[in-house]
This record gives structure tokens, C-alpha cells and sequence, in this order.
């Protein structure tokens, strides 16, 4: 998308071009976030309500791939062996 210009009202307000509405997702009654950024400039962002999410929509999200998967008791021990300054995180065979 190009730039567009906006012409400031004598309130001091903009009106934001539908197709700038489109490009952040927001619609009409919907807020948005304003932040400064260095040089001048505005970070215009929607504001978005807070998900709620369950515990299956987090369920795998610190899965790395190519890493073992371990039981709950195989991180149990490697927590406790690591309290106790036994384990540092190298592999062990």
C-alpha cells in the first residue's frame, strides 16, 4: 500500500481512509493504539480484546522440533538433579 495523506481538523482529529481500516482489521467502534516512535513518527496498531485461551491452545507451543520428548517424571528428576547441582543440561548417555 502507498502512503496517503490525511488532513488534520481543526479538533485536531484524522479520519482514517477505509482502505487503511482494511489494512489494520479494524472496523467502526473498534479502538486503536498509538505509539511513538523515534524520529517523529506513530505506530498505529488495532486494539484487540484478550483471548482466552485454554489449556489445549497451548498445548505443544514450546515443541522444538529435532528435541526429545520427555515424561513428566524424566523432568522431574532432571529438575531435581539440577537443584541439587547435579545436572547442567549437557547430553547424557
Amino acid at each position: 500500500m502507498s502512503e496517503t495523506s490525511l488532513k488534520i481538523t481543526a479538533k485536531g482529529q484524522v479520519t482514517l481512509r477505509k482502505s487503511l481500516l482494511e489494512q489494520l482489521g479494524a472496523k467502526p467502534g473498534d479502538r486503536v493504539t498509538v505509539s511513538p516512535l523515534p524520529g517523529g513518527g506513530l505506530a498505529l496498531r488495532p486494539q484487540r480484546e484478550a483471548e482466552t485461551k485454554t489449556i489445549r491452545d497451548i498445548a505443544g507451543m514450546l515443541r522444538r522440533p529435532g528435541q526429545p520428548t520427555l515424561t513428566i517424571e524424566q523432568m522431574n528428576d532432571i529438575i531435581a538433579r539440577g537443584w541439587a547441582g547435579e545436572f547442567r543440561g549437557e547430553d547424557e548417555d
